[in-house]
């Protein structure tokens, strides 16, 4: 998955999305879980406190009374973090009482921080107790005696906030992993769900391939109903481009056979006629009529190779040459060497093929002295040009070879070797411009044999 893909876009979006959500969702949890801690641990304090209040008022009227049970043992336990303490307020004397947890110690009051009581007359705060303790208090003032007896007390329980805290810990630490786990779980499925949800792209891919391979003319494959308007327009785009090239064959055709008997005519009634115009005429036509046919055949392999989809098979065509060309030069006694693997084919027309590899391999035969080699390569995929991968196809031969002047001449110059005589046999110029309209080149070394060595790089079917 590379950064400039549709499916990484998605992803990092969702996944973005996904790492944005979670957090905030995990911290209202979190907070919500600590409000209900808090409440229901304020209310637990509210209960021993009421519990306390109680039991002091059952044993005095004037003054608070020693309580007897509060229902906490941790009350009784020294230094427990659990305490109750009945003080006498406004610096007036009076019976101060404590739980044996205490042992001597006073707990902090939320009066004396200026804590405003609730609608219960209760005062809640978390302050520091003895032994630095973190207490959370709660206190309420009662009135004990009447008139001038009156007496101001206060009356609070506190409980430490290890129990609550260590609760909240313990749920944090479950809660991030649910979360990172959840997280986890969701970011694989967004994967799954992209690749899942993109698949059709990857049958269109397929398809386009078999289609520019030669395996399929259309893009028959099933696909989801919102990508169905693109299979169509593609199969109409094929469809008209194919249209488009068999009409440009039927101009070029026609275009061929309008100028080709003019010309004839006017050669064959300039040869008739022997003085110097007539002769010059006969010359210029045939120019003329071999520049028309060099020019037609370019545009047929235009034509040949604006459709998409067509392969051969590179050993038929050698084969088929070669058995014709020993035919031809069976007074020479050539051999013919053919290597070519099984299968390799060439991504093109098979009549373009048969037009490099006829003008190459008649080349090769005439100036052979007694062998010609045709070899056929598929390239690494980084060779060649552009994308893609590419064949390399050799024609060597023992002969006299070529100049280096001669072997980049005809190729640069588009001069053929027989250029002074009038025909439709194409040369190594024409080889080469069939060879560049493909987007390969043809190349022209000195052979390991001897002779000449014609290096075709053309595009390989997979």
């Amino acid at each position: 998955m590379t950064t400039n893909s549709l499916a990484f876009r998605l992803f990092v979006t969702a996944a973005a999305w996904t790492l944005l959500v979670l957090p905030v969702a995990g911290a209202i949890i979190y907070s919500l879980y600590a409000q209900e801690v808090s409440t229901s641990f304020d209310r637990r304090l509210s209960v021993l406190l009421t519990v306390v209040l109680s039991d002091i008022i059952d044993h005095g009227d004037q003054e608070p009374g020693e309580p007897k049970d509060v229902g906490e043992p941790l009350f009784e336990v020294t230094h427990s973090g659990w305490y109750w303490q009945v003080t006498p307020l406004d610096g007036k004397p009076g019976r101060r009482l404590a739980s044996r947890s205490l042992a001597g110690l006073a707990i902090p009051l939320p009066s004396e921080h200026k804590i405003e009581p609730n609608e219960r007359e209760v005062r809640l705060a978390s302050l520091d107790g003895p032994l630095d303790q973190r207490l959370r208090v709660a206190e309420t003032i009662y009135v004990f005696g009447e008139g001038k007896r009156a007496q101001r007390y206060s009356v609070a329980v506190a409980g430490t906030l290890v129990e609550p805290e260590t609760s909240l810990g313990a749920f944090r630490a479950r809660l991030a992993l649910a979360l990172t786990l959840a997280g986890v779980g969701l970011l694989a499925a967004t994967l799954f769900q992209v690749r899942f949800g993109l698949f059709p792209l990857t049958k269109v891919e397929q398809g386009l391939a078999a289609i520019r391979s030669g395996q399929a003319s259309r893009l028959e494959v099933a696909l989801p109903k919102e990508i169905e308007p693109l299979q169509h327009e593609l199969n109409a785009l094929l469809q008209s481009n194919q249209d488009i090239v068999e009409r440009a064959r039927t101009h070029v055709g026609n275009l061929a056979h309008a100028l080709k008997t003019p010309l004839a005519v006017i050669t064959n009634e300039a040869r008739e006629d022997g003085s110097p115009l007539a002769r010059k005429v006969a010359e210029q036509a045939e120019i003329m009529a071999s520049q028309v046919n060099h020019y037609l055949e370019r545009a047929r392999m235009a034509a040949r190779i604006g459709v998409i989809g067509r392969v051969t098979e590179v050993r038929p065509v050698s084969d088929s040459i070669i058995r014709t060309l020993e035919r031809i030069y069976r007074d020479k006694n050539l051999s013919f060497f053919t290597d070519c693997p099984p299968g390799t084919r060439f991504q093109g027309e098979r009549h373009d093929l048969e037009e490099m590899l006829g003008n190459l391999l008649d080349n090769a035969s005439k100036w052979a002295r007694s062998r010609v080699v045709l070899a056929a390569t598929p390239l690494p995929p980084s060779a060649g040009n552009g994308t893609g991968r590419w064949l390399e196809i050799r024609i060597d031969d023992d002969g006299p070879g070529l100049t280096s002047e001669q072997m980049s001449d005809p190729i640069v110059r588009g001069r053929r070797l027989d250029e002074t005589k009038p025909g439709s046999g194409l040369g190594h110029s024409i080889v080469a411009d069939l060879a560049h309209s493909y987007n390969g080149r043809l190349e022209l070394a000195r052979s390991d044999i001897g002779g000449l060595s014609a290096r075709l790089t053309l595009p390989l079917a997979t």
